[in-house]
């Protein structure tokens, strides 16, 4: 495949963190995972717990093969790619060298800007404050929606009529709102089969 001159140009992307650590939610919740934690993010959700992130110009760029050679060093190939809002990057190359390094990469994403990447799941986590793109609904595994408020079941079903028919449909309380909402998602799951609860199980376990 002919490589843009786009691409060739992404040979170093802003790092905030990098660690290896057991994923705590959704569909692939409880497996060993190494995750690499962009900058950059203009999404702006008020619960953020991450929001140091945001400051796309923050963060130490790394290469992309320092990168890939740090994840190496641990025994798990599945790899996360987050932020901050990881998409405002052009990932082809990152993802490109992971998966010819072996790994599984999967993406958390607002998809609020332009896929790129080649990804074995893209979570997909909508937020209000600033809409998907249309094209990321059809190219999503996972819809996880977050409940902070009553009104975001209504909304939620929304959100999952863009996706596809295979896509798994996932709610899961924002965390300082847990107490208050977790007892209306059980509910709403139980009459709502189709969707399943996602909770922030690292948290729960005090894990990084």
């Amino acid at each position: 495949m002919k490589v843009t001159q786009k691409e060739e140009e992404i040979t170093s992307l802003p790092v905030m963190e990098q660690f290896y650590t057991i994923q705590g939610e959704g569909i692939h919740a409880g497996r060993a995972a190494y995750f690499i934690r962009l900058g950059g993010c203009d999404v702006g959700c008020v619960w953020c717990d991450v929001k140091e992130s945001w400051p796309i110009d923050s963060h130490p760029k790394h290469e992309i093969k320092a990168i890939v050679d740090q994840a190496m060093r641990f025994p798990a190939r599945l790899i996360v790619i987050t932020g901050g809002e990881p998409l405002m990057h052009n990932l082809d190359q990152l993802t490109a060298q992971l998966q010819t390094a072996g790994f599984e990469t999967n993406i958390e994403t607002s998809g609020a800007y332009p896929l790129s990447g080649s990804w074995d799941w893209i979570c997909l986590s909508p937020k209000k404050f600033k809409q998907p793109l249309p094209e990321i609904y059809q190219a999503a595994h996972e819809l996880k929606v977050i409940v902070y408020n009553k009104t975001d079941f209504k909304w939620a079903e929304q959100e999952a009529s863009k996706v596809s028919a295979h896509c798994k449909l996932l709610l899961q309380p924002e965390w300082s709102k847990r107490a208050q909402m977790m007892p209306l998602i059980v509910d709403y799951v139980k009459a709502h089969p189709q969707w399943r609860v996602s909770l922030q199980t690292h948290k729960y376990l005090d894990i990084p």
